[in-house]
């Protein structure tokens, strides 16, 4: 940490060329260059070290394999597969197979699923699969080359297995470490020939298992907060109370009283205190007087918020300037239909918090227009784009140590990089090259934040003779999260409607009429683990149950119903194995009642059955039956733990998830106001895979875990009650 750029050639101080200055202009002016691409454009300045074996694959002198994951890890255990994909492919031994994280460079390591290095949408494995395929089996080649020409050999006699290279008609073997000078000067095929899936001996095997465990029970793995350096000064943010004020004037003379404080500075999101060390900078902090200008202020209580979108959805009230109805999925004629028994139900979900165990934190050191960050940066590309614009350089010159981060869940990845900014803000006044580490504290992150959009549905579904949908009209009301994207924009936000759009549900029913509202709040929303899914799969499922009970149906005959209607077969699939798994046709165990529901999300189909009672007038829930379709399934035990994080991570939304705001000011500070499961509330969560071709292209598992818990247990207690749930949290704090 002590030098700012150790890798670097180029003098800080050296002018930039006329082709630097027009990138510069375009990225710090938002506008991206024709012809060339956003990957390109955003990695120039950009010094990423790429050795023999391409951008992902390291070979040690020992033989040792290091694959560089372009992903950041925090918490989900995404090296794990990232690592057996190329390990599969190179025939590596997998008890010598590490990681590490990629440095920021967006031309190298791009998700190709979102054109930045960006990790998110449960998309790490399914993007990288070819990509590290093709690295792996190229790296085999080298090895398999380098061989057959030290032993004059065809190379197709050639056999690797666990890092040993063998030639089965001579005897002879040699593993990584003899060939490895070789191999490095073979040049990596375009092309490589890549395995028969049906020939993995790793991949989808319980081998498969993360290789941070040790490091993190043992306190070894290195956070944000752990960072230390010589000179490092701490600070912390005093932030206004209420969404959009400014800084109208500040007394420091307070904070600057406290032992160890040694400046305070004001920053476009309000006053920041450096000291010596946390608490020095708490304290300061704590003894600021700042006076906010609240005239652009958020004042609205979140109770109102609520109530102007569900007169909205309801058509009794107006739309203001600039507000309008996008349809995201219309077909048939439902003015025209009958209006003969339908089913009216609006639903209202709260803002949450992302709640992640490691608050927001970064360490950045600037000196003059370079600068130099350590963090978890789950979006490296907009997190160099963003501070770019505040030291007014190139962004692929702005170097990221990517660390691993105490959970995310959509917090880290922003459009603006907000806490990140910040730091390089605080950074360069301090200036002289100095490192400083910014620390938000859970209140912070609380009231400061990021949040789940506030959301409201209004459904009304008239049903045929036999009870199944004739006509659906959807309306759904929310804050747009893509507002302010740094490109596209534009019509409907595929993140608010997601997960309604295109359910099967939908396609079984004739006639359909389902719209969008995104009106404008001071509040700022980002995604949630599983995003759109939070609520739309909510409402979907949760409304399925009440058709089927109106109908007078099984809601799981009902669902088949559906799915055949709709040929889903990727929902038969779930719902069949969930059903049978759990022993839906026996009856539940006393006192216990059963949920059903199922929903596709970031390319992957889950069910779940859970069981449910009412226990001193809560809802506890038991054994929680999975079911997922996720590809290729390359490493079940992650997937089980996954299935299990993200399910204990959506009940505790369901359950008691809600942050209200007073004026503006959010009311909620740390977990004893924000309720969250604990350990004794958790249920027992059983996974099973649907078996799938060898060689399917894996899908998303991250998030598609999340949002089906909530109805899976709302239809549990219909199933009980007989009252549908049309509100979250189900349990007010």
């Amino acid at each position: 940490m002590n030098a700012l750029f150790p890798r670097r050639s180029t003098p800080s101080g050296q002018g930039l060329s006329r082709r630097q200055l027009i990138v510069t202009a375009t990225t710090v002016g938002g506008a991206l260059m024709v012809g060339c691409s956003p990957a390109t454009l955003l990695s120039v300045g950009a010094d990423s070290e790429v050795g023999a074996f391409g951008p992902f694959v390291k070979i040690a002198a020992d033989g040792a394999v290091t694959v560089v994951c372009k992903h950041i890890e925090f918490g989900q255990g995404n090296h794990a597969g990232l690592c057996a994909i190329v390990a599969e492919e190179l025939d590596a031994d997998w008890t010598r197979v590490a990681w590490e994280h990629a440095p920021a460079n967006a031309s190298l390591y791009t998700n190709g699923a979102m054109g930045a290095q960006l990790t998110g949408g449960s998309s790490a494995i399914n993007n990288s699969w070819d990509q590290l395929r093709k690295a792996g089996a190229g790296a085999r080649a080298m090895f398999v080359q380098a061989a057959a020409t030290r032993w004059d050999v065809p190379a197709d006699e050639i056999a690797v297995e666990n890092g040993v290279v063998s030639h089965a008609a001579s005897g002879r073997t040699a593993d990584f470490r003899e060939l490895l000078p070789d191999a490095a000067k073979i040049t990596p095929p375009a092309e490589p020939a890549l395995k028969d899936p049906a020939r993995f001996t790793l991949i989808g095997t319980d081998r498969v298992r993360r290789k941070d465990s040790l490091a993190k029970s043992t306190g070894q793995t290195r956070f944000t907060m752990d960072v230390q350096a010589e000179n490092l000064l701490v600070a912390m943010v005093a932030h206004p109370p209420r969404f959009g004020a400014r800084v109208a004037s500040f007394d420091a003379t307070a904070a600057k009283a406290v032992p160890g404080v040694v400046e305070v500075y004001e920053i476009p999101t309000g006053v920041a205190v450096v000291a010596n060390n946390t608490w020095a900078a708490k304290q300061g902090r704590d003894a600021l007087t700042v006076t906010w200008d609240e005239s652009k202020a958020e004042t609205r209580s979140s109770p109102d918020i609520a109530a102007r979108f569900r007169d909205l959805a309801a058509g009794a009230a107006p739309l203001a300037k600039g507000e309008e109805w996008q349809g995201f999925e219309t077909k048939g004629d439902v003015a025209a239909q009958p209006t003969g028994q339908a089913l009216e139900v609006a639903y209202d979900f709260p803002y949450l918090a992302h709640a992640t165990m490691e608050p927001m934190n970064c360490v950045a050191q600037v000196a003059g227009n370079r600068a130099r960050l350590t963090f978890a940066s789950q979006g490296p590309t907009l997190d160099q784009l963003n501070v770019a614009k505040v030291v007014l350089n190139l962004p692929g010159s702005v170097e990221i140590e990517t660390l691993p981060a105490g959970g995310s869940f959509g917090r880290r990845a922003n459009f603006q990089s907000d806490f990140v900014v910040e730091c390089v803000q605080i950074a360069r006044k301090v200036g002289k090259n100095r490192p400083v580490k910014l620390v938000w504290t859970r209140e912070d992150d609380m009231a400061a934040g990021y949040f789940r959009p506030l959301v409201h549905h209004r459904v009304r579904v008239t049903t045929d003779a036999d009870g199944y949908p004739a006509a659906w009209t959807h309306r759904i009301v929310t804050q747009s999260i893509m507002k302010g994207a740094p490109v596209g924009g534009g019509g409907v936000d595929e993140t608010a409607v997601e997960g309604a759009k295109g359910s099967p549900y939908l396609a079984a029913t004739p006639h359909v009429d389902a719209q969008l509202l995104t009106p404008d709040i001071g509040v700022p929303v980002l995604w949630w683990r599983s995003v759109g899914a939070t609520h739309t799969a909510y409402v979907m499922e949760h409304t399925i149950d009440q058709l089927a009970r109106r109908a007078g149906q099984d809601p799981v005959a009902y669902r088949r119903a559906l799915y055949e209607k709709a040929d889903a077969k990727r929902h038969l699939a779930v719902l069949d194995l969930a059903v049978e798994k759990s022993g839906w046709a026996e009856p539940a165990p006393d006192g216990w009642t059963r949920g059903v529901a199922v929903h596709e999300c970031f390319g992957s189909v889950v069910a779940q059955v859970a069981e449910v009672k009412m226990e001193n007038g809560e809802p506890k829930v038991g054994r929680v039956v999975t079911a997922i379709d996720c590809g290729t399934a390359i490493s079940p035990d992650q997937i089980a733990a996954q299935m299990e994080g993200g399910t204990c991570y959506g009940l505790s939304a369901a359950l008691y998830g809600e942050v209200t705001l007073t004026e503006g000011r959010v009311d909620q500070t740390n977990f004893d106001t924000y309720r969250v499961l604990r350990h004794g509330e958790a249920p027992k969560v059983e996974t099973y895979i649907v078996a799938q071709p060898a060689g399917t292209r894996p899908t998303g598992v991250g998030e598609p875990g999340t949002p089906v818990i909530g109805p899976a247990v709302a239809n549990a207690l219909l199933a009980l009650t007989g009252e549908a749930i049309t509100a979250q949290p189900f349990v007010r704090v």
